[in-house]
């Protein structure tokens, strides 16, 4: 499994899920064309990328180009990394019928597919025991700090969601990835005791 500084942008969240078996690191979804009508969304990737760098991995089809060409322009050049996966004709298990052009997108590739493209678009990949500068913050960290399994706990990820800027409809899962490019655990533990 390789460790990736930098977040993964994929489309959807069974590209998510897939990747989530071959890579650590952040990895957030742009819900399809969704993107395109959703400015907090764009903004969140934004400062993810200015933070860590982004890395684009869409289908190959010509929907996949679409949305990588639109979050292309967010970023400085140097700040986006393109991994490509090849076009493969099939259809993913869990789907019925072909896509519209009857490719497998990311969902569908073998892991080693998957990690070739990663190095092939220059990933950052970390050894074992490097440690990104950013992140290190866990779900316990979210429970201890009230922000999961207390009465107002949805009330304290919003606001601390709206302390950084962020989306407020983002899951708990994703509010901890985005807090976790965004900031080292110490930064994170001095923005917990102000806002208590």
């Amino acid at each position: 499994m390789l460790s990736i500084r930098e977040v993964i942008v994929v489309e959807g969240k069974y590209d998510r899920i897939r990747l989530q078996s071959v890579v650590r690191g952040t990895i957030v979804e742009t819900h399809g064309f969704r993107i395109f009508q959703d400015p907090e969304q764009r903004e969140l990737l934004r400062r993810m990328g200015m933070e860590r760098g982004l890395i684009l991995l869409t289908d190959s089809d010509s929907a996949g180009f679409v949305i990588r060409s639109h979050l292309n322009g967010l970023l400085p050049p140097e700040k986006i990394k393109h991994a490509y996966i090849p076009s493969v004709k099939g259809r993913e298990k869990r789907k019925t019928a072909d896509s519209k052009e009857g490719l497998l997108g990311v969902e569908g590739m073998e892991a080693a597919v998957l990690e070739e493209a990663f190095r092939r678009a220059g990933a950052t990949i970390l050894n074992e025991d490097e440690k990104p500068d950013k992140g290190g913050i866990a779900k316990a960290d979210f429970y201890r700090d009230g922000l999961t399994g207390a009465p107002d706990s949805g009330e304290r990820r919003r606001r601390l969601a709206q302390e950084l800027g962020l989306p407020a409809y983002l899951s708990t899962a994703r509010l901890l990835d985005a807090v976790n490019a965004l900031m080292t655990k110490e930064e994170y533990q001095r923005m917990m005791d102000e806002l208590h």
